[in-house]
């Protein structure tokens, strides 16, 4: 079993993995309400640190919840890693949610766990995944902010149930399709495709879906490998005639596609994981 290893709650510092510190009646408990990020720890440092923080903000912007300052979320997250083993591959999760009922007092903690063996296998043997319908067409989140789109909330319940549902038949994950035949994201990580030489990926802008901090990077870098890199949308049928796929997250990195509801895609020798590091 994976529990957590390290266990930081602000202002009390690091505390033994197992301790009770969180009521019963906080929000984030009883509804989901609050947020969080999860980041790749390596060397015994979180990796891209701020850019998750910025997007943080922008959940909590979203969920009009006031979140402890950048400084002390970052004094947080190296306060839990630096009592974390750098030799060991692990991720970080920063949750803020919004507090106790009715007191407006954020509870803010920190977990690392160590990347699981199923977890680092992906990056090696790929996944084959289905798709499963989202239930709204593709702008819907657009003019819809209750709908949270964009938002890194801790309402992940329909996240673990489409991964139960695809692993029950024998899918190691899952692609929503929306209502009109977009491929939008995983419950746990983001679409990215080639086509010739360029990657590309799912805008944020108008899907709703959540913006891939580990996906900003990679395209930030794609020159490296002699790429460019884009957004756009993609239906069902287009996925199969495009030249790799990849699902990218920060614990996962980077897992080839290798087929989408039993067909096979084509593979890419791009080196896109040794790019990331992962």
């Amino acid at each position: 079993m994976r529990g957590v290893s390290v266990l930081a709650v602000l202002g009390r510092g690091v505390l033994p993995a197992g301790t009770p510190f969180i009521r019963a009646d906080d929000l984030g408990l009883s509804r989901g309400d609050g947020i969080f990020e999860t980041m790749h720890v390596r060397q015994g440092q979180p990796w891209l640190l701020a850019e998750h923080l910025k997007r943080l903000f922008l959940s909590a912007d979203r969920m009009d919840l006031t979140p402890p300052t950048e400084e002390q979320l970052t004094q947080l997250a190296h306060e839990a890693c630096a009592v974390w083993d750098a030799q060991t591959e692990g991720a970080l999760k920063l949750v803020v949610t919004r507090g106790p009922d009715g007191e407006n007092e954020p509870t803010c903690f920190a977990t690392i766990v160590p990347i699981s063996e199923v977890t680092k296998a992906a990056r090696d043997t790929g996944v084959h995944v289905t798709t499963l319908a989202y239930g709204y067409p593709a702008s819907a989140r657009e003019d819809a902010p209750w709908l949270l789109g964009g938002v890194k909330s801790l309402s992940y319940a329909i996240n673990m149930a489409t991964l139960r549902w695809a692993a029950a038949r024998g899918y190691g994950d899952a692609l929503w399709l929306s209502s009109d035949n977009f491929l939008l994201e995983a419950p746990t990580a983001s679409l990215v495709w080639l086509e010739d030489d360029v990657l590309f990926t799912v805008p944020p802008t108008g899907s709703g879906i959540l913006a891939g901090v580990t996906v900003q990077h990679a395209f930030e870098r794609a020159g490296e490998l002699g790429l460019s890199a884009d957004y756009r949308m993609i239906n069902l049928d287009e996925i199969f005639e495009v030249d790799g796929a990849w699902l990218l997250s920060s614990g996962r990195g980077v897992a080839p596609i290798r087929s989408v509801n039993g067909i096979t895609l084509r593979s890419s020798d791009i080196q896109l994981r040794e790019l990331l590091g992962f």
